[in-house]
């Protein structure tokens, strides 16, 4: 197989693989993804950052020789770091090290040499060199800089800067605040952000303002409206709280669960301010659809960001009801504050529709006090 490696700029390239064909990853929906790795070529070493997932070895190894045909160097990474040990960015180190220079120096948290362990059950006889913030590596006229990053993504991440260059080599994570990387004192020094997945930033200042804002719940006025309906009664309520929202200048988005899938709808949550939330009730709980929706509102978190955001349920009901009741149980352990309901019986009426515009004015207005 053959495949161009990507310079990014002297010495340094992307070796990584495209994933065509990927349509769902930890359950979201994809149109494709990148699994992201580099090679950087000092003076002395030629380093490997990052590794690729199954299936992929072909494509990541074409572009790894294509790199070193393009500096015009001996075959030999004399350097191998692992950021970060989850499978999609580590499944064939081993056999890379193997293959491309079983006598390299492996660099890794200590979380991540555990877990490559405990994931793999085959790196016990490979020694790893554990690095942690403040731990450098000189490869010959270039310099790594590790930082310990537990929890910006896994317990095991850790980031590494091409300090001259200012390419900041982040795995899987970008989800930081501006202050986490002034108390590493390198914030002035990032040029150039290469995660595992997608775009390279090669002007990281836009993408670093929108994960501060991202992780420190900045939202705008706005009000995400979620509903699934039956019988098209929950959705009545849903069509007249949007307008009860946007009469109050307040920007709305609507999901219907029977079309809509959970991913577009956790973005548009991310920078709202409240959420309106509808469901019928069958067999006493909430319709199925958006059950599931508020399990992926229960991981999300929303509330760790410092954000608590409101909530609004509504529901249609036969007889007994239930939905209401279990939502609210949902969104409150989920972080969420259920500042009001509106449980109709069977169809709304003309009396029901004007309460729920009212409702979701009212919640509209709420926001922007």
């Amino acid at each position: 197989m053959k495949a161009k490696a990507v310079k990014i700029t002297d010495g340094v390239y992307w070796v990584g693989v495209l994933h065509w064909n990927s349509r769902t990853f930890h359950g979201y929906g994809i149109p494709g993804t990148t699994y992201n790795a580099y090679l950087v070529f000092g003076e002395d070493k030629t380093v490997l950052i990052d590794n690729v997932y199954q299936g992929m070895f072909e494509q990541f190894d074409a572009r790894v020789k294509d790199a070193f045909d393009q500096e015009g160097r001996e075959f030999k990474v004399d350097v191998f770091v692992q950021n970060h040990s989850e499978m999609d960015h580590s499944t064939y180190l081993k056999e890379t090290i193997l293959k491309y220079n079983p006598d390299a120096e492996i660099y890794a948290s200590q979380n991540c040499a555990n877990y490559l362990q405990q994931q793999y059950h085959n790196f016990s006889d490979l020694e790893i060199n554990v690095v942690g913030t403040g731990d450098e590596l000189d490869i010959g006229g270039r310099t790594l800089k590790f930082i310990s990053a537990p929890m910006l993504h896994w317990p095991d991440s850790m980031f590494t800067l091409l300090a001259e260059d200012g390419i900041l080599f982040s795995n899987d994570a970008f989800g930081m605040r501006l202050q986490e990387l002034n108390d590493t004192g390198l914030i002035n020094d990032i040029k150039m952000i290469a995660p595992c997945h997608g775009q390279i930033w090669t002007d990281p200042a836009p993408i670093i303002e929108k994960y501060s804002e991202w992780g420190s719940g900045v939202c705008k006025d706005k009000i995400t409206v979620i509903y699934d309906t039956m019988h098209h009664s929950t959705e009545k309520l849903a069509y007249q709280i949007a307008e009860g929202i946007m009469s109050e200048g307040v920007e709305v988005k609507m999901f219907f669960m029977q079309e809509d899938g959970p991913d577009d709808v956790i973005t548009d949550i991310l920078d709202s301010k409240a959420i309106a939330i509808g469901a019928p009730t069958m067999m006493n709980k909430p319709f199925p659809r958006i059950g599931n929706m508020m399990y992926w509102l229960d991981c999300v978190n929303f509330k760790g960001t410092g954000s608590e955001k409101d909530a609004l349920i509504f529901s249609s009901k036969g007889w007994g009801g239930g939905a209401i009741a279990k939502l609210q149980s949902d969104l409150e352990s989920a972080g969420f504050n259920v500042s009001d309901t509106l449980d109709v019986l069977f169809v709304p009426d003309e009396d029901v529709l004007s309460e729920a515009f009212e409702k979701g004015a009212e919640l509209a207005r709420s926001i922007k006090d």
